[in-house]
């Protein structure tokens, strides 16, 4: 069953009646109610259409946070074969909350890395809700330095809220581990490309996205803070968080204009959640694209190109 966000209520609500008839129908075979409930889809696809057709920051974000999004996991199952996840950061632990290994993209050899949120309670829950600790950090800083090690291009899949700011996270070094990671993104030697598949949140998202090439998901969203953490800095009202949204310029399109993000791929009608097929293959088509770009570029033009982007962000939308 769909699970509708709070500005969807209305298509919930058509969408549930025409199911109602349909059922009703399975149940009574001499009910003819097609019509009806044809003219109840056609209602409910224009309403779709005009919901999205101009979203919100705000709306962007729920949007984004959609629990049936597809996650890393997903997109790792299917865009990537031969996929050997590797664990550790040889140092304490395991996190759960970021995957990563050895995979094939389009028969190339690559390194994938990911945040992961779960997808029901228990896993969700074992994810740590895709927010990541000093270990899972630590783990993304290997698997980079075998990636440049054996010249394989590096992709990776943000979907966060930020980095988990547990005691013990904070203990075992957290800030550390987070910009290790921002500073091996920086310095290896082979394409890197980044794909913000959903939440983009802080730094958390900073140290796997400081990629040659960043992409972002049409309804996806990046930034420095959660909406609510905003308000609840700014005005000591997490329910501002729709004139945070506004004023953090956190959707793909603005950020592409300051040029954080270098293209937005096109999602299917009312999210990814709605068509994940339809939204993975635009994912594969981005990264495809995104791969052939950087290709021949020598290590050293690879860190420079790296280098001159993050210089230039901001300088293209600071009269916008």
């Amino acid at each position: 069953m769909t699970q509708y966000l709070e500005f969807e209520k209305p298509l919930a609500e058509i969408e549930g009646k025409a199911e109602e008839l349909r059922a009703l129908a399975r149940a009574n075979e001499e009910m003819d109610v097609a019509d009806e409930a044809a003219a109840l889809d056609a209602k409910a696809a224009q309403l779709l259409q005009d919901l999205y057709k101009d979203l919100t920051p705000w709306r962007k974000c729920q949007v984004a946070r959609h629990p049936e999004r597809p996650h890393c996991q997903d997109y790792i199952d299917a865009l990537f074969t031969e996929y050997t996840p590797l664990a550790g950061d040889r140092n304490f632990a395991d996190d759960l909350a970021v995957m990563g290994g050895l995979a094939r993209f389009n028969d190339q050899p690559i390194v994938v890395i990911g945040h992961e949120k779960g997808s029901d309670t228990k896993s969700r829950i074992e994810r740590n809700f895709g927010m990541a600790r000093p270990e899972g950090y630590r783990k993304a800083i290997r698997l980079m330095e075998m990636a440049s090690r054996f010249k394989l291009p590096v992709i990776t899949l943000v979907d966060t809220a930020g980095a988990y700011p547990g005691k013990g996270a904070e203990e075992r070094g957290q800030s550390e581990a987070i910009a290790r990671s921002t500073e091996m993104c920086l310095k290896i030697g082979v394409p890197l490309i980044s794909v913000i598949i959903g939440e983009g949140g802080s730094g958390g998202a900073v140290a796997f996205a400081s990629a040659n090439r960043v992409a972002m998901l049409e309804h996806s969203v990046y930034s420095v803070i959660s909406p609510e953490g905003c308000a609840s800095i700014l005005w000591k009202d997490a329910e501002k968080m729709r004139e945070a949204a506004e004023a953090l310029r956190l959707t793909a399109q603005d950020l592409q204009k300051l040029g954080v993000n270098d293209r937005v791929i096109p999602e299917p009608l009312g999210g990814a959640h709605r068509d994940a097929k339809a939204a993975m293959a635009s994912v594969s088509g981005a990264i495809q694209d995104m791969l052939d770009e950087l290709k021949g570029k020598t290590a050293d033009e690879l860190i420079k190109d790296r280098r001159q982007k993050f210089l230039d962000i901001g300088s293209k939308g600071l009269a916008a």
